[in-house]
């Protein structure tokens, strides 16, 4: 494991001290998830860096996977004095997070990093950019609550960059869009703003987009691995494989994560409206105030595709994102009632035996 900045480095605030209140006066160490693998985390706490498990009781709370401990979360955790192991004893109450839906079409949803400041939306430029995919990851950085940056990478590899900057620019609206070269330092120096002291960046995009290359660059070393460039189109190896807080000397923290094949929805409306700020705009002037932009009419989205203001492909992305918000939204709504339901057996089961142990009625 890399060094490990001090607990205000990690971001460490006076809120983070009031909500772990609680959890220290039962004797209880904080700390900051560092790195997440399948069976146990790397915490930093104030006097090094543990290895700590989870423990059971948060495993059977029937939250679901998304959560359990994951990087970028502040924990409560039992540090035992002698050989035991240590162990997550809760997670505290998270700003936000980074989740996708599960791409096989299960309900479940699955944390990738939580309380982040900037998510860097990290896409390379080598070949023509992937316009669709990029609006699915800003969906999914905007539900997070924190702020995107696209960063394109591989510059130096790219025929156009102007071209490819315009081609971002029609999907990216209102988000900021850096091109670097990540084996120049200088070409990146301009996203240590987005890592100040005491925050928390995290790296999302899909793999071989130079994600570590990029973190090597900031740190001014070669400390993560990297892949090499395939002579085809230009995209690097994966070589991430697990999500890790790494921290920037004299900056804040960036998490690093394996690369994405895919990202599904989890039901947040509020991340594709933001990531299409102009369907949005348009929308209010349609007739209907419920208007799906298919085949009502007066449909003023409609009409600005059929004028050329508005690329077809846009709204058919934006129609796309919407079938899985809705179909995400569904099986998350289902999945609660069973919950609730299972939750409604185990206490009649209390009950029951409760009554059966006392003889009371």
């Amino acid at each position: 494991m890399h060094d490990i900045p001090t607990p205000a480095e990690l971001g460490w605030s006076t809120h983070w001290h009031d909500v772990f209140a609680p959890h220290g006066a039962r004797g209880l160490v904080a700390g900051r998830v560092v790195r997440g693998d399948r069976t146990s985390s790397l915490v930093a706490v104030a006097q090094g860096v543990v290895r700590a498990g989870t423990a059971t009781r948060l495993l059977k709370a029937g939250e679901g996977r998304a959560m359990l401990p994951v990087v970028g979360d502040w924990v409560a955790l039992s540090v035992p004095d002698g050989d035991g192991a240590s162990l997550i004893e809760a997670v505290l109450p998270r700003r936000n997070a980074i989740v996708r839906g599960d791409a096989a079409g299960t309900a479940e949803v699955q944390a990738l990093a939580a309380n982040v400041d900037t998510v860097f939306v990290v896409h390379p430029i080598a070949a023509e950019p992937n316009l669709r995919r990029l609006e699915r990851e800003l969906s999914v950085a905007w539900g997070s609550g924190a702020t995107p940056v696209v960063v394109l990478t591989k510059s130096d590899l790219s025929v156009d960059v102007e071209a490819a900057l315009e081609a971002v620019a029609t999907v990216a609206i209102g988000v900021e869009v850096v091109p670097v070269n990540g084996l120049d330092g200088a070409s990146v120096a301009g996203l240590l703003g987005h890592v100040a002291a005491g925050r928390t960046a995290v790296l999302l995009g899909p793999s071989g987009a130079g994600k570590s290359t990029l973190i090597n660059a900031l740190l001014g070393e070669q400390r993560l691995a990297t892949g090499g460039i395939r002579e085809g189109d230009g995209r690097g190896r994966h070589t991430t494989v697990a999500r890790e807080l790494v921290g920037i000397p004299g900056h804040g923290v960036i998490i690093d994560t394996p690369g994405l094949r895919a990202i599904g929805l989890t039901g947040d409306e509020d991340g594709i409206a933001l990531a299409f700020p102009d369907i949005e705009a348009l929308a209010p002037s349609c007739r209907f105030r419920d208007c799906r932009h298919a085949d009502e009419p007066d449909c003023a989205v409609r009409e600005a595709v059929e004028a050329g203001a508005l690329d077809p492909e846009r709204l058919a992305s934006w129609h796309k994102l919407q079938r899985e918000h809705q179909v995400a939204a569904a099986k998350t709504d289902a999945r609660a009632r069973a919950e609730v339901h299972r939750q409604g057996r185990i206490m009649g089961r209390v009950i029951k035996d409760y009554h059966k142990r006392t003889g009371k009625p």
